[in-house]
């Protein structure tokens, strides 16, 4: 018998100082049995970091071509590609070719990929946003991860301030620069 993915309701008070984006999220992501809890907390984050009118999940593992995330246009042209974890070259090259705007965000060390994807094809490397979440923070809020969320979700200079059940969890996105690679 095959696994099910896990749902999570989830309630997300956005205030992106950095971008200026303001926004009340209640929705459902769903967890797949082979997604570890790391990178669902990752794709999150990604997601509220990236918010836009037209931001959806892809339909996971049942369709491998698409982006993680990706934001679309009312006519449904991907206007950013994001991805999650440490794509190989040839993916990021088919979303920089597919998309206007790609990023990646990743919750593991970058330094031997970066070294993996050297001189790799990438079409448009240098404009591909790379960032780095602060381990502690992904830790910390895998940790805390329930079926049904609420939290509020600040975001300035770069650091994630998470007010969580009475608590606050800090962490940095670092950006990762993709050109040297």
């Amino acid at each position: 018998m095959a696994l099910t993915s896990t749902m999570y309701s989830l309630r997300i008070e956005l205030a992106h100082v950095d971008r200026g984006v303001y926004e009340s999220l209640d929705f459902r992501m769903a967890m797949h049995p082979s997604e570890s809890p790391e990178y669902f907390v990752a794709r999150l984050l990604a997601y509220c970091l990236e918010y836009a009118e037209g931001i959806g999940f892809s339909r996971g593992v049942s369709d491998p071509d698409d982006p993680t995330i990706s934001v679309r246009d009312l006519t449904g042209t991907i206007t950013t590609w994001i991805e999650i974890g440490l794509p190989d070259a040839a993916r990021l090259h088919k979303a920089s070719k597919a998309a206007p705007r790609v990023a990646l965000y990743t919750h593991r060390d970058p330094s031997v990929w970066l070294r993996q994807i050297a001189g790799e094809r990438i079409h448009k490397v240098d404009q591909i946003a790379g960032h780095v979440f602060d381990r502690e923070l992904i830790d910390e809020l895998v940790a805390r991860l329930d079926r049904r969320m609420a939290f509020d979700l600040s975001v300035t200079d770069g650091t994630l301030f998470i007010n969580l059940d009475g608590t606050t969890i800090t962490g940095q996105v670092t950006p990762l620069s993709l050109a040297s690679a």
